[in-house]
């Protein structure tokens, strides 16, 4: 596979975030990331967030934060647009994930979502957690929900989808890689509670879980880390130089 851009989830710098926005954005790019996926636009409007990162050299490749559940769809468009995006992102608590009609609750919102997003050219894509990734009625709750929502796109959340274990996150990236343009690339010891590492430093098959990507659809590599025992713009900067150095993404240094 063609080595895909490097991004970062910006929630993983969100206390440094809310001191000193265009400090955090100037560092990372310095450390090469090729884009920025933004929690939120820290009191900025889209199209003033997306001038500041790319005088900086660097793309929106994504944002959460910005999607039609929770705001009218024409707004969720208008701000994905300024942002140059044309996939918003949706995401869940774990109520919406419980059960099997909770989860048949949740693909109806997904795809009024879509039908609303589609006549404007944006589409939509679910971020998981760990609870989607549990059993419900024998099977994956992502299971269920992936079959109910036919045109919903996928930014995989890696990490999560091993559940600390009990699953093969190359797997579950292979079973679902036709609807995957994004992948959350996160590394720890798999182990629920406990701080998460640098990516390469962890339990993770980092390069299995890429390789398992259709190269047709991938489009980003999404660094975040939740949280760390170490510094976490260190563990940011050595998540770049391990997945640049070898060769499994590709920053602008």
């Amino acid at each position: 596979m063609t080595p895909k851009p490097i991004s970062v989830q910006l929630y993983t710098l969100r206390e440094a975030m809310q001191e000193d926005v265009p400090g955090v954005l100037q560092r990372l790019a310095q450390v090469g990331y090729a884009g920025v996926e933004p929690a939120g636009l820290y009191g900025m409007t889209p199209s003033d967030f997306r001038t500041l990162v790319e005088d900086l050299g660097m793309t929106v490749s994504s944002a959460h934060g910005i999607d039609p559940i929770n705001m009218s769809a024409q707004q969720a468009i208008d701000m994905g647009r300024a942002l140059g995006l044309d996939i918003l992102c949706a995401g869940f608590g774990p109520e919406a994930f419980a059960t099997l009609d909770s989860i048949k609750a949740t693909a109806e919102q997904v795809n009024t979502a879509i039908a609303q997003l589609a006549p404007a050219g944006m589409g939509l894509m679910l971020h998981n957690h760990h609870w989607e990734f549990s059993m419900v009625e024998g099977r994956l709750a992502y299971d269920w929900f992936v079959e109910l929502c036919p045109r919903v796109l996928l930014e995989i959340d890696t990490y999560w989808a091993a559940h600390f274990g009990a699953n093969d996150p190359a797997a579950q990236v292979a079973k679902f890689k036709a609807r995957t343009p994004y992948l959350h690339i996160k590394d720890g010891p798999l182990v629920q509670g406990e701080p998460m590492t640098a990516v390469g430093q962890g339990k993770m098959d980092i390069p299995g879980v890429i390789a398992a990507a259709d190269p047709q659809v991938l489009r980003w590599l999404v660094v975040e880390l939740d949280s760390c025992a170490t510094d976490m713009f260190t563990a940011v900067e050595e998540s770049y130089r391990y997945l640049v150095g070898k060769g499994l993404s590709v920053g602008t240094r």
